[in-house]
């Protein structure tokens, strides 16, 4: 839904300033300064500070809700992850060097920088940059705008992000994260020019394996990633948009009332490694783009010319382990070329959910979750799941560890496969599913 109302522009220097009395947003009223800023690509949002009601964030979050660390701790690590030239590596080099005291660190003089690895270049630019950054105040803007933080410390960063090599040390988010989003998710990418049948492809991958409880993971910008994420919230599934800047800026400028609906729905949350009043640049796009494919089980690439982002994230996948499925293309479209060159390359072809759900071992097809619905688990389930493992087990085996009837155990079992729980893998044997 678009905010509608009286609206006054001012041109203030080289920005547009629009300032929105009256504005009404999903039948609340509200007050807002927006700042509109040309990018390179399009057009970005940003919300200012005198907002009331309308600011992209999740209105029932406290900032910091694992509580892992001290607050004076927290500001630290979000004062370090704003200045340019610290990431993850040099971070962990400095919270070596100071014993795990990012605040100890971040007072540190050149002799002491240098002894932790820092390079004379980036002491100079460290220092010159803390002069005008107050952890403190850090924490102040988070709290005002509701948005939470999560840190490599905390036992809620997501694990499969944990697994690579250049996990950021903290995540911005508003929203809020599950456990099947943090191990059962998968990102959908591609063209922002989409073809119809771009479209249709990435509608019925995203709303079945949306359906099928696995999480859409995409990047919030035009063409593909916008369709993937409505497709999953429009199946009622979940669904994750990393973005390329700050959570004070929303870009494109057309998909803010996608990423307010993806956290008033509960249905998801937005993402970022990027601290606040950091704009969308175009070299963040490969960084957002390393995190997308990190937070999933692998990238399904629908449709992509041979330049577009998708590949770059198709080819952080394959860096970071990740299976890449690709939905082939006609010859002769512009849209193909990028995705028959990744089957080329050695990415999994697919032409139904069930050739990914099959190959990852995930059989959580819509009809298994309808039936998981309507047959709730019981004693029996609960006592087979104990025993069974990702090991085959033959139901002999089963029948005699579990101590039941034999006839119970089967028809057990039968009800779980419907469901996805268990998937028989040849000679009565069984493994667990998930």
């Amino acid at each position: 839904m678009t905010p509608t109302g009286s609206v006054t522009r001012v041109l203030c220097n080289k920005m547009r300033v629009y300032y929105c009395n009256n504005l009404w947003y999903n039948n609340r009223q509200v007050t807002a300064i927006f700042e509109k800023h040309s990018c390179e690509n399009g057009e970005i949002l940003y919300m200012g500070k005198k907002q009331r009601g309308n600011g992209v964030s999740d209105a029932a979050a406290h900032y910091y809700p694992a509580d892992t660390m001290s607050l004076t701790e927290l500001a630290h690590w979000i004062a370090f992850s704003r200045v340019t030239g610290i990431g993850p590596v040099r971070f962990r080099l400095l919270l070596t060097a100071f014993h795990g005291d990012a605040a100890a660190a971040w007072k540190g003089n050149e002799k002491e920088l240098a002894q932790a690895g820092l390079e004379e270049k980036i002491i100079a630019r460290f220092l010159h940059q803390r002069a005008s950054i107050v952890p403190e105040r850090e924490l102040e803007r988070l709290e005002k705008l509701k948005i939470s933080v999560i840190t490599w410390k905390d036992s809620d960063y997501p694990p499969l992000l944990r697994k690579i090599e250049y996990a950021p040390p903290v995540l911005y988010m508003c929203g809020m994260l599950t456990e099947d989003d943090r191990h059962y998710a998968l990102a959908i990418v591609g063209t922002r020019r989409m073809s119809v049948y771009g479209r249709q492809v990435t509608e019925r991958f995203a709303a079945e394996l949306a359906r099928g409880k696995i999480t859409i993971v995409s990047g919030l910008a035009l063409g593909v990633d916008t369709v993937a994420h409505l497709s999953a919230l429009d199946a009622g599934g979940r669904t994750l948009a990393v973005i390329a800047s700050g959570l004070d800026y929303i870009y494109p400028a057309a998909n803010y009332s996608l990423a307010q609906r993806i956290i008033e729905s509960g249905q998801g949350a937005l993402i970022t490694p990027f601290p606040l009043g950091v704009k969308p640049e175009k070299g963040n796009f490969p960084a957002r783009n390393h995190i997308i494919s990190a937070l999933t089980l692998g990238v399904l690439v629908t449709e992509a010319p041979p330049q577009s982002g998708a590949l770059i994230t198709a080819g952080s996948a394959l860096d970071q382990g990740r299976e890449v499925f690709a939905v082939p293309g006609g010859i002769f479209s512009p849209g193909g070329a990028g995705v028959n060159k990744l089957i080329q390359d050695g990415a999994h072809p697919v032409t139904s959910v069930t050739d990914i759900l099959e190959h990852l071992n995930l059989f959580m097809l819509p009809a298994q979750v309808e039936a998981q619905a309507v047959l709730p688990e019981n004693a029996e389930e609960r006592t087979l799941l104990q025993h069974l493992s990702h090991e085959p087990h033959h139901i002999d085996e089963i029948t005699r560890e579990v101590d039941l009837p034999a006839h119970l155990v089967a028809s057990t079992l039968t009800m779980m496969e419907l469901k996805g729980m268990v998937r028989q893998v040849g000679g009565m044997q069984y493994v667990l599913v998930r």
